[in-house]
């Protein structure tokens, strides 16, 4: 019994010894906010700072487009026939009027051989009458009668020869062709695809824009567009021509730019993402970094100054144009304030902040 009051007696005594020292301490501590570091936002947070300054912007209207070679074309046969010889190989650059492809033409060299005949003869017959008709032995009729077959035999070889090209198949411009499955051997039928052909110096790239911005597109304009294969390249060209009607299905006019094709990186088929420039200005702005969004809510937290050093106000913004790495604000701050850089998830509003740069307890210098 003794034994159990003595531990009760110790118990009691010392949580009054523990009550003692927390009471103690609780007195010798300084308020937060009257000298504490924290200054009456909680404790201090090191931020950077960005300067709130104009910066030049520009609309831009952002369409797709699908790039094309200047000339392009699908390289078919007219006839059905066999090929003797292949002139190219896969990816060759080659001029106007090179041959590409021969198809066999025996039956058409030989039409031909037999017009140059008949073209012979009618010849010597017109000859020979023109000279009896001339001399009065022969009526001036017949002659003229063998001057119209000597015009139709030399019609005839014109023909022969015209079937007989149309067995050599040629390139219609200069440009690169592409890949081939045709060998000699092989029977080419009418319209079927051979090869294509493109002229790749210069490509051009076909795309729409809504009927609104008809005002803002011009014939020579400049253009900018990028592609997905060179996302890090801007290539720039110009408008070169604007289709005559609107698209009374979508509401959008059909626009064709045109981009120098240094190298042949553009390949036609890519798909390219046009940016047209318009309505430069100059705009507050800030590092995207600097701008929290809560919903459709913007807001940066502005460096106010404090007795005792600087604090994070959020303040609600609009926004508009992100270019480079900067947003435009449209309301809510002026030229010249500071906001917080960076970091914006680790600050409360109101929160007292340390500037870099900028001794914890470094008065603000007014203005003015």
């Amino acid at each position: 019994m003794i034994r159990r009051h003595f531990f009760l007696i110790a118990a009691a005594a010392f949580l009054g010894l523990m009550l003692a020292g927390g009471a103690l301490k609780l007195a010798t501590m300084k308020p937060e906010g009257k000298g504490g570091p924290g200054g009456g936002g909680g404790r201090a947070a090191a931020v950077s700072q960005a300067v709130v300054s104009l910066h030049p912007f520009a609309d831009s209207i952002d369409v797709l487009g699908v790039a094309k070679g200047r000339e392009s074309v699908t390289i078919t046969s007219n006839t059905s026939e066999l090929v003797t010889a292949v002139r190219f190989s896969d990816g060759q650059q080659v001029v106007r009027g090179q041959v590409l492809v021969e198809l066999k033409a025996g039956e058409e060299d030989a039409g031909l051989i037999e017009a140059q005949a008949r073209l012979a003869q009618a010849e010597r017959d017109y000859d020979r009458w023109k000279s009896l008709a001339d001399q009065g032995i022969a009526p001036k009729a017949t002659a003229e009668q063998f001057r119209s077959a000597l015009d139709t035999a030399r019609a005839g070889v014109e023909a022969a020869r015209a079937r007989k090209l149309d067995r050599v198949i040629r390139a219609p411009f200069s440009g690169v062709v592409g890949l081939t499955d045709v060998a000699p051997g092989a029977l080419i039928s009418p319209g079927a695809p051979i090869v294509t052909l493109d002229d790749l110096t210069m490509v051009r790239v076909d795309f729409q824009a809504p009927d609104r911005y008809v005002p803002v597109l011009a014939e020579g304009s400049p253009i900018a567009a990028r592609a997905d294969a060179w996302p890090a390249e801007v290539f720039r060209g110009r408008i070169a021509r604007l289709d005559s009607r609107i698209d009374t299905a979508t509401r959008a006019i059909m626009a064709r730019a045109e981009f120098p094709n240094p190298g042949r990186r553009i390949k036609p088929g890519m798909l390219m993402r046009v940016s047209i420039a318009h309505g430069a200005r100059q705009g507050l702005a800030v590092p995207e970094a600097a701008v929290q969004f809560e919903g459709d809510q913007a807001f940066v937290f502005v460096i106010t100054p404090r007795a005792n050093g600087f604090s994070a106000r959020k303040q609600a913004v609009q926004t508009g144009a992100t270019e480079g790495g900067l947003v435009e604000i449209t309301t809510g701050v002026r030229a010249g304030d500071r906001v917080v850089a960076d970091g914006l998830n680790r600050i409360q509003d109101g929160q007292a902040v340390n500037v870099a740069g900028r001794p914890a307890g470094a008065p603000a210098r007014k203005a003015g």
